[in-house]
């Protein structure tokens, strides 16, 4: 097992430092020159030379990513170009309330979606099934940014059973994360059914029941836990792309975390903003992966053998 997870990590290190070389390319690729956003269409081309000195952008490509990659290696992601401060220690005190949202809703997503994909699959062809199937094709139909602003007029505007907008309480949380996490419910609902479609069918399955075991203690001890195993990925891939899209849901609700931050510095084309922001979600997701790998061990002892 503590094989297994070193080598894991040490493969953290190529993707991160692809996901790295990507962005930078992107960046630097990307009409539009960040000094002049910085002093203005009409600013003398002294000081643009100057500061353009002062950021390293005067010099080439690949100097300019080496040298970034070694800082970030430090924890150095460099300077905001416009607030001029450490981009870590602005990321930082943003990234808690980003990891705080996928959170919830990954927990949200869980609690709904694996119990009606069990109702679901445990009474297929009846009007369960249907409802729950519709409740999955609807939530994972919806954009995101359109049920954000329908639950602010139905719920904060016109009921006013919730703030419109904010963190601070637990009120204000539970707008963003029913948005953030009703494609997840969805998508975890038709997985678990699927899984257990399957699973519950098998040879094993129906010994279980021919002697005489009660169908709850079928379902949830031999069924469930067999069929925990592809659902336990999809809520892995489920966190991370919820990173990525509560961008929106944070502009939206005006929350004060990663994803808006970067939404502004990509309106200000602040390039160390974008690259330690992307950089951090990405590392946060490979390491949530590298959790979901080492939960598989703990949820099929076929899998703990094989790291033994």
């Amino acid at each position: 097992m503590h094989k297994y997870i070193l080598k894991r990590l040490g493969m953290l290190i190529p993707v991160l430092l692809g996901v790295t070389f990507i962005i930078f390319t992107l960046s630097y690729l990307t009409p539009g020159d960040p000094v002049r956003m910085i002093l203005g269409e009409v600013a003398p081309p002294e000081a643009i030379a100057q500061l353009r000195e002062e950021l390293g952008l005067d010099k080439p490509f690949l100097v300019r990513f080496f040298n970034y990659v070694l800082g970030a290696i430090r924890l150095d992601f460099g300077f905001s170009y416009q607030s001029r401060r450490p981009v870590f220690t602005e990321i930082m005190a943003r990234f808690p309330t980003t990891m705080q949202l996928a959170g919830m809703s990954v927990a949200l997503s869980l609690l709904l979606g694996i119990p009606l994909g069990i109702l679901s699959a445990t009474k297929q062809y009846t009007v369960f099934d249907a409802g729950a199937n519709f409740v999955g094709l609807l939530g994972s139909s919806i954009p995101t940014f359109w049920q954000a602003m329908i639950l602010v007029v139905v719920f904060s505007v016109t009921f006013r059973f919730f703030p419109p907008s904010g963190w601070a309480t637990p009120m204000h949380k539970i707008l963003p994360v029913i948005t953030v996490g009703t494609s997840g419910t969805a998508i975890i609902m038709r997985m678990t059914r699927s899984s257990m479609l399957e699973v519950i069918r098998q040879d094993y399955i129906r010994t279980a029941r021919a002697k005489g075991q009660r169908e709850s203690k079928v379902i949830f001890k031999h069924a469930l836990k067999n069929a925990l195993i592809p659902v336990t990925t999809t809520a892995g891939l489920q966190f991370g792309s919820m990173l990525g899209g509560a961008v929106l849901t944070e502009t939206i609700f005006a929350i004060p975390g990663l994803g808006r931050y970067m939404v502004d510095a990509i309106i200000q084309r602040d390039l160390p903003v974008i690259l330690g922001g992307v950089l951090l979600i990405s590392a946060a997701f490979s390491v949530v992966n590298l959790m979901v790998d080492i939960l598989y061990a703990f949820i099929d002892p076929r899998i703990r053998s094989q790291y033994k």
